[in-house]
């Protein structure tokens, strides 16, 4: 048994139901842990030895919405690459709440990365706990994901946008939110000053619609 899938069934056997193994690339682990067992499954992670996962190195927000879901009709679609005609079908992680919270942690002393998830509970503004008393790293990366995501973490220290500016309406990595933004700031002389207007951009489709046909593979060469 390799050391990865050993870090996973003791957290497995640790924990049970409140740490549950997700699907993940290979030689990768991630589990996904229920936002009221949050920070006591956390604790544990950094301080017990056969865990001791004492690094955070990053922590992102995740908004599941329209995950899975085809953006037109196509006569076949892969399950890889870049298609946004795919289908996912059931199992997706779009069955659960909107919102998630990805957290990456870094074994030092065992030399191991481990990934938790914890969705946020439904409902707007979703809503975890922060993990700022457990890793101080955490800090600014749930600033910059409530900044980005709209996503509240109940306890921190001074929870504030960090990237966008002042007065800044909405969340710009939410699904939802418009590629060209609400507003667009310009200066103005008769004014003298630097006023917001409604967005005069025109959305547009980016993405090209392409249906390709069934065929031989290529080859190379002659």
């Amino acid at each position: 048994m390799s050391r990865l899938e050993a870090t996973a069934a003791a957290i497995g056997s640790r924990f049970g139901e409140r740490a549950r193994r997700a699907v993940s690339l290979p030689e990768e682990l991630t589990v996904e842990v229920p936002p009221a067992d949050l920070l006591e499954v956390c604790l544990a992670l950094r301080d017990e030895p056969e865990f001791a996962f004492e690094q955070l190195i990053d922590l992102a927000g995740i908004d599941y919405l329209d995950y899975g879901r085809s953006e037109w009709a196509t006569e076949s679609a892969t399950a890889t690459g870049f298609s946004r005609g795919v289908e996912r079908g059931a199992g997706s992680a779009a069955e659960g709440p909107r919102f998630a919270v990805a957290y990456h942690l870094l074994s030092v002393s065992r030399n191991l990365r481990l990934r938790l998830r914890c969705r946020c509970a439904a409902g707007e503004p979703p809503i975890v706990d922060s993990v700022t008393g457990i890793w101080a790293a955490a800090d600014w990366y749930e600033r910059e994901a409530f900044d980005l995501y709209g996503i509240l973490f109940r306890g921190h220290p001074d929870l504030r946008r960090l990237l966008t500016d002042y007065g800044f309406i909405g969340h710009p990595f939410r699904k939802d939110f418009p590629l060209s933004g609400r507003v667009e700031v310009r200066y103005d002389p008769a004014k003298g000053r630097v006023v917001y207007e409604p967005v005069s951009i025109e959305p547009r489709t980016l993405v090209p619609k392409v249906i390709r046909k069934a065929g031989p593979p290529e080859t190379a060469g002659g």
